[in-house]
């Protein structure tokens, strides 16, 4: 494990650690985060931890062709229940994704450190959100890093049934329009495989993420 300085600088992937940690330290400025995410890097930790930067051996993404969409979730983007917006409300998603309970979660790893950090990308152009509205209440969205090739995806949240997928789905086929590549989604949960979302070897993902 690399412990890192004030030097913006990140160790090879390859030294990942078996469980996916590359490094511990450093800082979230936006320069740090941006060579962190055009490298396979993201941080993950909790409030009172270190900064602990992670390269999993195996990573979760999703090729758009491989989008599922339940027939009743086509019934529900057809009812049209939900308005969809983009990139109107970033500190309201990512506050949301702060606060919401998680089955199987006793907290939440995104720490107000990181929601500064993340705004800071944000009003830089680079972290993006989508955010579902229901009679003018924000319902549901996502948020995630933009390298413009690929769409590193942070985290979700729902307050009512299905506006998470929907947030996903416009996501994804927004991406998909735009030539992306992949949807990154970092580490596997039963949720994201149900939705498409399938783990390849870090090796392809970098193959991806560089060229």
């Amino acid at each position: 494990m690399y412990f890192l300085t004030k030097e913006l600088y990140f160790p090879p992937v390859s030294e990942a650690s078996s469980d996916g940690i590359l490094a511990v330290g450093g800082d979230l400025s936006t320069e740090r985060l941006l060579l962190a995410y055009k490298n396979g890097i993201f941080p993950w930790f909790e409030e009172d931890e270190p900064i602990m930067w992670w390269a999993p051996e195996e990573r979760m993404v999703l090729f758009f062709e491989d989008l599922r969409i339940s027939k009743s979730m086509r019934n529900i983007l057809n009812q049209n229940k939900f308005k969809v917006t983009f990139n109107t409300a970033f500190r309201e998603v990512i506050s949301n994704c702060k606060k919401i309970s998680r089955k199987d979660q006793p907290g939440t790893w995104i720490t107000h450190e990181m929601v500064e950090a993340y705004c800071n990308l944000h009003e830089k152009g680079i972290a993006k959100s989508i955010e579902v509205w229901q009679n003018e209440e924000l319902v549901g969205g996502l948020y995630g890093v933009d390298l413009g090739h690929v769409f590193c995806g942070e985290s979700m949240f729902s307050k009512v049934s299905n506006a998470s997928k929907v947030a996903f789905i416009h996501l994804v086929k927004y991406l998909e329009q735009n030539n992306y590549r992949i949807l990154d989604c970092q580490v596997y949960n039963n949720h994201l495989a149900s939705l498409g979302c399938v783990e390849i070897d870090r090796e392809d993902f970098m193959m991806i993420l560089k060229y």
